[in-house]
């Protein structure tokens, strides 16, 4: 059963309806001493909790109510249903215990997903699984790895998938969360739909909701034709947004905006447009820290981590390690077509010990390596330590960085940062000092999201 709880005759009649018609039991109660004595007789399975009563809109009651229910059953579902003006109020029943909330108005089809999901989670309980089981019962061609840690996320993923739970990933550079993101979408109900990336660290804000939303014809200058957003792309499917720790205030607004009700315009449109998809959200950064530094949104975190799965860096498995060099293997056979290759025993346990800061992304960088140069067929420890670049190299003053462990644009982003610094934000010195144009170099700050002060130039 389901319990609404609402002072508001209207409300529980209109979600009394709904959730009946969506197949599942519903009572309603209009205050906190009937929810009590309904709670305690009828121990519902999920409840839908309006914060405030009567004409008190502080929402005290409604965090008394929820403080007190969490005593009881502190595993029950709660889904917080508040007014826009309330969403800071939300985000302290959060803190409290509540599993989701949701704006009034609400939408229909918006409102039943969470309530099938949280449900849902509910009643898959974690089980402990070999690799093998979990092949048997799930779809992860992709992911190499047999170490305790992983078969765990494995195990959470399969677990999850099916629903539509928005997921944040965490995880060092290179340690493979968009292969999550992937293996969640193949092992849900939306495998047959599209599955849409976007790195948020690469769209600049003046572009965002032109990329996200789309725009219409003439919706700005170079606006020649009707463009449909990432979003209108993923209805139906899921949407990873990878690199969202890099948003920028005004972008987690609008981004916000659409994942809480489910509705966007298109640029340049009136036009409200409705909106189907599961969020799979990453990130190498700390969220936590950056909402205490006030840079992300505290709301936007607590709407995209219905499930966090951290992902271990690469240094904490050892064991998957020969795993993945065997993998790698046996893909570039066939790539630089040489049948015969093979490690030694003795290179995988030096590969083993590695610290290998770039993760599998730089594993994976330097065998590929280590095959282009080396002309043996079996790979020895000389082998791959004549490609280890793992220190960093020398060139006159300049610090190079070692292979796999700094993506293109970090480096692009760290070599601007530290230009900018040096040059105290006079874009043109710095723009001279990286030969770049002052507009290329414009361009790219607004891209990176990089602050400077136009009144320095």
């Amino acid at each position: 059963m389901i319990l609404i709880i609402d002072d508001d005759i209207a409300v529980r009649a209109s979600l009394l309806l709904l959730l009946n018609d969506g197949g599942f039991d519903a009572s309603a109660c209009a205050g906190p001493a009937e929810a009590m004595k309904m709670i305690k007789k009828q121990q519902p399975e999920l409840i839908i909790l309006d914060l405030n009563f009567s004409n008190d809109t502080s929402g005290k009651e409604g965090m008394e109510l929820l403080g007190k229910i969490k005593q009881i059953n502190p595993a029950i579902p709660i889904i917080l249903i508040t007014g826009w003006a309330s969403i800071e109020l939300a985000v302290q029943g959060m803190k409290a215990g509540a599993n989701d909330f949701i704006n009034k108005p609400w939408g229909n089809e918006h409102l039943l997903q969470s309530v099938k999901t949280l449900l849902d989670l509910k009643e898959k309980k974690t089980e402990h699984h070999t690799r093998k089981q979990l092949d048997k019962t799930y779809n992860f061609p992709h992911i190499i790895g047999e170490d305790s840690q992983m078969l765990e996320i494995l195990e959470t993923i399969g677990r999850v998938a099916t629903t539509d739970a928005s997921i944040l990933i965490m995880g060092e550079s290179g340690t493979g969360k968009e292969l999550i993101a992937e293996a969640i979408h193949e092992n849900s109900l939306r495998k047959n739909k599209p599955f849409v990336k976007v790195n948020l660290g690469g769209i600049s804000t003046s572009l965002f909701e032109s990329e996200m939303f789309g725009h219409v014809r003439g919706a700005f200058t170079d606006a020649r034709f009707d463009r449909a957003g990432r979003f209108e792309l993923a209805n139906k499917g899921t949407i990873f947004l990878d690199e969202i720790g890099d948003l920028d205030g005004g972008s987690q607004v609008k981004l916000l905006r659409v994942l809480q009700d489910r509705t966007y315009e298109v640029l340049g449109s009136s036009r409200t447009k409705t909106v189907d998809v599961r969020v799979v959200c990453a990130t190498n950064k700390s969220l936590d820290d950056m909402v205490s530094r006030g840079s992300f949104r505290e709301d936007l975190l607590y709407r995209i981590n219905l499930i966090t799965i951290y992902l271990p860096p690469l240094r904490d498995r050892p064991k998957d390690i020969p795993l993945l060099v065997n993998f790698f293997i046996s893909n570039l056979k066939e790539i630089y077509n040489r049948p015969k290759l093979s490690v030694a025993t003795s290179a995988i346990k030096w590969l083993q010990q590695l610290p290998l800061p770039g993760n599998i992304r730089q594993l994976k960088n330097l065998v590929e390596r280590t095959i282009l140069v080396s002309k043996n067929d079996e790979l020895e420890i000389e082998d791959f330590r004549s490609q280890l670049e793992l220190s960093p190299v020398k060139k006159g003053n300049l610090q190079l960085p070692g292979i796999g462990t700094l993506t293109l644009e970090e480096v692009e982003v760290a070599m601007i940062k530290r230009a900018m610094e040096y040059h105290h934000n006079k874009v043109s010195k710095a723009a001279v000092s990286l030969g770049l144009t002052r507009s290329a170099l414009y361009r790219r700050l607004e891209k990176y999201q990089i602050p400077y002060d136009e009144a320095e130039d």
